[in-house]
């Protein structure tokens, strides 16, 4: 059996479940784990042009294992992590113009590892690790949340 993975190891790994999930579906991988001074974007992904008929989607991915305190991840988008996304985005479309006109929008991603995998889930939206836990993508909120002020 493989070493256990560490929370950061486990996060890099949900993420990528979820943009592999989101390209099957004709996004387009813009950015992952991207940094400014407010905070990280876990992925930014993209669907149609780089103008006012586009969209793109700032996705914020929390994996959680069992026994998780928080909803799954949900509670932790507090309305003060909702301000540091929006701030996020904002500093990436000021460094990206071309996505100015955009669409734009904040989704979540609840990932959760657990040691089977979830009967219904599709194929495409759950990973075996190498230790013999699973991922699964049980959720998926499209707009979650509106930009804070607006």
């Amino acid at each position: 059996m493989a070493d256990p993975l560490d929370k950061a190891a486990l996060g890099t790994l949900g993420e990528n479940l979820v943009a592999h999930w989101l390209t099957n579906q004709g996004w387009h991988l813009q950015a992952r784990q991207w940094h400014c001074t407010y905070g990280e974007l876990d992925l930014i992904l993209a669907k149609g042009p780089a103008n006012a008929t586009g969209h793109l989607a700032f996705v914020e991915v929390k994996t959680r294992s069992q026994g998780n305190w928080d909803a799954d991840g949900l509670m932790a988008i507090t309305r003060g992590k909702q301000a540091k996304l929006w701030k996020s985005a904002q500093i990436y479309l000021l460094k990206h113009p071309q996505w100015a006109q955009a669409t734009c929008r904040f989704d979540v991603a609840l990932v959760a590892c657990r040691f089977q995998p979830t009967p219904a889930a599709p194929p495409n939206r759950h990973l075996k690790l190498e230790d013999g836990r699973y991922l699964v993508l049980q959720d998926y909120i499209e707009a979650a949340f509106e930009a804070i002020g607006h």
